[in-house]
């Protein structure tokens, strides 16, 4: 009986230490995520120069995400759980851009596909539900 309370106390211990050293290392990764300016490098495996123009992100502590597709800004809710990422509908305003276009277009169709997130210091890589990389952003 001895032995058997033992192990049990021995296994809950590393099982509560394992779900915090997780818990920890989320919101270690949640706080690089947050309330920074995200510039857009990546669509896919298509590289674009930071132009004045570039696409960003932000997403705040508030759970609100923010931001401009190249031409329009963004803006809407997000929810995050573990390093799924849920962006709510986004909405933009509706302006006349005649020289972004297509980055624009491309941006948008890969918002719509983003279901996950990986962040690494100056790094975000917003991926698929196959954890494709569809959007790759820096931080100054």
């Amino acid at each position: 009986m001895l032995k058997h309370l033992l192990w049990v106390g021995l296994t809950s211990t590393v099982f509560v230490g394992c779900a915090t050293t997780n818990t920890v290392k989320q919101q270690e990764n949640l706080a690089l995520l947050q309330n920074k300016v995200w510039v857009m490098t990546h669509i896919g495996t298509t590289e674009y120069k930071q132009k004045t123009d570039s696409p960003v992100i932000q997403f705040g502590s508030d759970l609100r995400v923010s931001g401009a597709d190249g031409c329009n800004r963004v803006m809407g809710h997000y929810a995050v759980k573990d390093y799924h990422l849920n962006l709510g509908e986004i909405a933009s305003t509706k302006m006349l851009c005649p020289n972004n276009t297509d980055v624009v277009a491309k941006y948008n169709t890969a918002l719509k596909q983003v279901m996950g997130y990986q962040v690494y210091a100056k790094t975000l890589k917003l991926v698929d539900k196959y954890g494709n990389v569809v959007l790759q952003y820096k931080t100054p």
